[in-house]
């Protein structure tokens, strides 16, 4: 079952530490660029990714093409991208070893889901980690520590 309880949502944004963002945008009109830059702010390493602006920097970070180009553990998958488009950004997930994915506000893949928890992988699904943080008062993350 995907996450929907506060307090469990609460812990996963806690616990992480890098997340990646799949259909990040270097256009200041759409709602990923300021995602980024709210999560950035509360402390988090966000890793755009983003084939069609593959090479390029958004918030001072490399925008890479797919998952599988990053060499770093993934905490949390966020997906940018169409409900359609949510089960391959989650097998990418999968595939790259991500602890959670957390699919945007509309955004509702059963399906996705199902594979990701099957795989070990924490759901949150048709959700905002910028609306969700403040809401329930999730400190700001300290980058020099690990879990």
């Amino acid at each position: 079952m995907p996450l929907t309880a506060d307090a469990d949502i609460k812990a996963l944004l806690e616990g992480a530490r890098t997340i990646a963002l799949i259909g990040a945008s270097d256009r200041p009109d759409r709602p990923s660029y300021g995602v980024m830059a709210k999560l950035q702010a509360h402390g988090y390493r966000v890793i755009p990714v983003n084939p069609q602006i593959t090479g390029e920097h958004v918030h001072g970070e490399f925008v890479f093409r797919d998952l599988s180009q990053l060499g770093d553990p993934i905490d949390i998958v966020d997906i940018f991208r169409n409900s359609a488009a949510a089960g391959e950004a989650v097998d990418q997930a999968i595939a790259a070893g991500a602890k959670a994915v957390w699919m945007q506000l509309g955004v509702v893949n059963e399906d996705a889901a199902a594979r990701a928890e099957a795989a070990g992988l924490k759901v949150v699904m048709d959700r905002c980690p910028a609306i969700d943080i403040p809401r329930l008062g999730v400190a700001k993350i300290d980058a020099t520590t690990s879990e």
